[in-house]
């Protein structure tokens, strides 16, 4: 019957001491405050305050009820600041991808100095399949570029990023600025051992096309890059991936076509957007990024920001 509005608003005409003063302080009208009042006066059977007295003055029953606001709110208050507080507790992270951990890894250093307390853990053995293991509470957030329609996963916006083709300084396409899908029909594409469809150089540059190179599977990044700068073949990546070795003169980025981008998205289960260990650890992994890639633009964030099941989603080029 008593409500927490109630009780605040018996606060505010106790401090404002008037009832247009407390109707201005909870940024309502007079009249719909009085009404408010007026339907609770009738349910309980008995005024709270005497009306048109300077200044405002509660009758017993509206004193007795202020000393519960009183007792309850700050108590209402605490509980909500701790439900919102991290805990100790483990966070479990997966990656769809082999570049993601060279700029997450100072990223989850910037997170830990903020949250000592929780435990970040990357689970093995689900590396390029991990959502079903979202989906099955073995994981907490995947970082993906793949969208499962109908998944019960939310999928919350990291940012856009620009895949680019990566080349020996040597190479002939080093110093063509117009890479189009037939150029690359000649050459040895080293991926990783996943299925080609997930790569979108292939699913959304190539196989449109209808251009085929020679595949060559390669298990990490750093073996791949050597493999690219010994002329053993090109490959295409996030320039996160190859900006060291480019400094160092060891590879060539060029643009795909007119640009060649994605975007990445955390994952997490349906219901779970508001968790406060996961919503910071997104929030800090984002703004990390956006600060200190090159090649990335800053996605705006609505209040629903999964994204629909109609959607093109990306797909792996890692």
């Amino acid at each position: 019957m008593i409500e927490i509005k109630h009780l605040k608003t018996l606060q505010a005409l106790n401090h404002c001491g008037s009832l247009a003063a407390a109707a201005n302080h909870l940024h309502q009208t007079q009249s719909a405050l009085s009404h408010q009042f007026s339907e609770l006066e009738h349910r309980l059977g008995y005024r709270l305050f005497i009306r048109k007295s300077q200044p405002l003055k509660l009758t017993h029953q509206g004193e007795v009820l202020l000393r519960l606001a009183e007792q309850i709110l700050p108590m209402i208050t605490a509980s909500l600041h701790e439900c919102n507080e991290p805990q100790e507790t483990n966070l479990r992270i997966a990656i769809e991808c082999h570049s993601c951990i060279q700029w997450l890894t100072p990223a989850l250093k910037r997170f830990k100095e903020s949250w000592p307390q929780v435990n970040v853990d990357f689970k093995s053995g689900v590396t390029f399949d991990p959502q079903p293991a979202l989906q099955q509470r073995e994981l907490d957030i995947v970082l993906t570029s793949d969208i499962i329609p109908d998944s019960k996963l939310h999928y919350t916006p990291l940012f856009d990023y620009e895949v680019k083709l990566v080349v020996a300084p040597d190479h002939p396409l080093a110093n063509q600025r117009d890479i189009q899908p037939q150029d690359l029909s000649p050459e040895t594409l080293l991926i990783y051992p996943v299925q080609r469809q997930r790569f979108d150089i292939w699913r959304r540059f190539l196989e449109p096309a209808d251009v085929t190179p020679t595949l060559k599977t390669v298990d990490n990044t750093l073996l791949l890059i050597q493999m690219v700068a010994a002329r053993l073949g090109i490959a295409a990546l996030p320039h996160w991936a190859v900006e060291t070795f480019e400094r160092q003169g060891l590879v060539v980025t060029q643009t795909l076509g007119e640009g060649l981008w994605s975007r990445l998205y955390a994952a997490r289960r349906k219901g779970e957007q508001r968790q406060p260990t996961i919503d910071t650890f997104i929030r800090s992994a984002r703004q990390h990024a956006v600060d200190n890639l090159p090649f990335v633009k800053r996605v705006s964030i609505s209040n629903d920001d999964a994204p629909k099941a109609t959607q093109q989603s990306g797909c792996l080029q890692w």
